[in-house]
């Protein structure tokens, strides 16, 4: 990284810069005190300005916490991207899903908050109090233990590892340094997963015995992972580590217990060298025409200003083949996990499904629970989702009403939101995650692929050390 602030003016570098020395004095004077405790905004900083950085941290923040918090540094390796950030943050608005939107929403004066390419820079320039940590999956780990190191809280988007060594590393970075960690799962939030968790702490299938996982993905989002960086093991630990994460995290949360021993099997079948044809990206093809997987970014304006237009930086393509000889991941993927209060689980996630969302079955004592999800789908079905309880010795099952929400993820992106920047939001369901949430669902990803490489089950206290760790 280079060090240097980048994006600002020196007039506007100064102001910073003396904002931050008068606030850190005013610090000093109250003592150890909070920023939400004393009523001043909480300073904020983001490294990692991409889609999901910019999009679920970014501009949904400025519209909607403005009030309490500002964003005092931006950071990310590559310079262009994060000056892209700054002025969509200066917008302040995303649509209905989440996206980054090019039109309305609050205003505020972008050019103000500076922008980095040297993460310890950004933290010694701007003071921030919290950072929020949402670059390549593979770096989320060093990020979040500097972070801590120079005295900063954190917010982690998932996973929060993607293996076992960056698991004990951030388990010792936080007893050494005690800072509040809080790691983002919006399917933890979601009305149907909250409603399950609902009936499982009433008892209505007594002692719970098994679950049954399926999750699949449309050729639209599934083929999207192997077209970006998520591709390449290295990166993002495969979709066992980034994507499955939110699942794994569902299931300790519902279960109420630790993982311990871990088998898995997983298959690449459709991309990389798999596939028909081969290109750096899709923009460059030349059989374009006739590729299944053929995807232009030029339809979005906002990709084309936060990735093409930033390509010089770093050479990171957006549109990547899907069928690139670098992708390594798994597109068919079974997993068994048994816990430590004898739940035994069967998880798969399968890409390329005609439909995309779960189909989540509980079997207890006394009954069972039904969950079955569509996220997207090209036919008519019953339900968006649908939850079915059914009870030993009763003919007739129990169609279980769910809260229809809006907004992101189900709405269950402002839920997290509110959970981060609202002190004391109410919580009774126990949704907010810390640390121990967070490594607790990456370690299961990281033993399932560790137990498909060396072809044997894996325990997880043979991977890590997490004793005595209960942030």
């Amino acid at each position: 990284m280079s060090g240097k602030t980048d994006g600002v003016t020196r007039r506007s570098f100064l102001k910073t810069a003396g904002s931050t020395m008068a606030i850190a004095s005013a610090a000093t004077q109250v003592g150890n005190l909070s920023a939400q405790e004393t009523g001043r905004k909480t300073r904020l900083a983001i490294v990692g300005t991409g889609s999901r950085g910019t999009g679920m941290w970014g501009s949904p923040v400025v519209r909607d916490y403005a009030d309490r918090v500002q964003f005092v540094g931006l950071c990310d390796i590559n310079k262009k991207r994060a000056l892209v950030a700054q002025r969509l943050l200066g917008r302040g608005v995303t649509d209905q899903d989440g996206h980054l939107s090019d039109a309305g929403g609050q205003t505020v004066d972008a050019t103000e908050i500076p922008v980095f390419t040297d993460f310890d820079e950004m933290i010694r320039v701007t003071n921030p109090e919290r950072v929020i940590v949402t670059t390549m999956d593979s770096t989320h780990a060093q990020y979040v233990i500097r972070a801590m190191e120079l005295g900063c809280d954190v917010i982690c988007e998932k996973p929060f590892a993607t293996d076992e060594e960056q698991c004990q590393a951030i388990i010792d970075a936080q007893k050494k340094y005690g800072r509040q960690v809080t790691v983002t799962f919006n399917a933890r939030y979601g009305a149907s997963t909250t409603k399950v968790k609902e009936l499982l702490n009433a008892g209505e299938i007594g002692d719970l015995y098994s679950v049954d996982y399926a999750e699949y993905l449309d050729d639209d989002h599934g083929t999207s992972y192997f077209r970006r960086w998520h591709g390449i093991k290295e990166n993002s630990g495969t979709l066992l580590v980034h994507k499955a994460s939110h699942h794994f995290d569902q299931l300790n949360w519902w279960i109420g217990s630790d993982p311990t021993d871990i088998s898995a099997l997983g298959e690449l079948r459709r991309f990389g060298r798999k596939g028909p044809f081969r290109h750096a990206n899709c923009r460059l093809c030349t059989q374009k025409a006739e590729c299944p997987s053929y995807w232009d970014i030029t339809k979005s304006k906002n990709l084309v200003q936060m990735y093409v237009e930033c390509e010089s930086e770093d050479g990171y393509y957006r549109d990547g083949c899907v069928y690139r000889t670098g992708v390594n991941i798994y597109d068919a993927m079974s997993v068994q996990v048994k816990y430590a209060n004898k739940v035994l689980v069967t998880y798969s996630l399968n890409v390329g499904a005609p439909c995309e969302g779960q189909f989540i079955v509980f079997n207890g004592s006394k009954g069972r629970i039904e969950l079955r999800n569509y996220d997207r789908q090209p036919f008519e079905a019953p339900a968006v989702a649908e939850i079915r309880l059914m009870k030993n010795g009763h003919k007739d099952s129990q169609l279980i009403p769910i809260e229809r929400r809006s907004g992101s993820h189900g709405g269950s992106d402002r839920l997290i939101r509110d959970h981060v920047f609202i002190p004391n939001s109410p919580d009774p369901m126990k949704h907010k995650a810390g640390s121990r949430a967070g490594i607790m669902s990456s370690i299961i990803g990281i033993a399932a692929y560790r137990s498909i490489e060396r072809k044997v089950p894996v325990q997880v206290k043979d991977l890590i050390d997490i004793s005595g760790f209960e942030a």
